[in-house]
């Protein structure tokens, strides 16, 4: 799991926060919470990743295990399975806890 300064200004922010209906969560913390989890990341470019995450740094480095690697051009969506990434965190734009890209393509055939 994720430890060091992050996880300390987590709880003192929680302690001092005011009574809500919802949660809220620094973003780090929220990502910790996704660990052993299924993630899907959207990548500058072309590419998004969906996999298991397995941990991540200050940096939002982040390591996922079976991965599914979506890269779309112009001839179509390429699909390629991986073992295990290391993904840089500076090429992340977008992270989904429990997405799936293919959700889309199958709610969209079921009509």
């Amino acid at each position: 799991r994720h430890q060091g300064p992050t996880a300390l200004r987590t709880s003192s922010v929680c302690a001092m926060a005011s009574v809500s209906a919802a949660p809220s969560y620094l973003p780090l913390a929220l990502i910790d919470k996704c660990i052993g989890s299924r993630i899907w990341v959207i990548m500058k470019g072309d590419k998004e990743i969906v996999g298991t995450l397995r941990g991540f740094d200050d940096y939002v480095n982040m390591v996922i295990d079976d991965v599914k690697e979506y890269t779309f051009t112009a001839q179509g969506k390429k699909v390629t399975h991986l073992e295990s990434i290391l993904l840089n965190g500076a090429n992340i734009t977008m992270m989904v806890p429990g997405g799936n890209p293919e959700e889309d393509d199958v709610k969209g055939s079921g009509s």
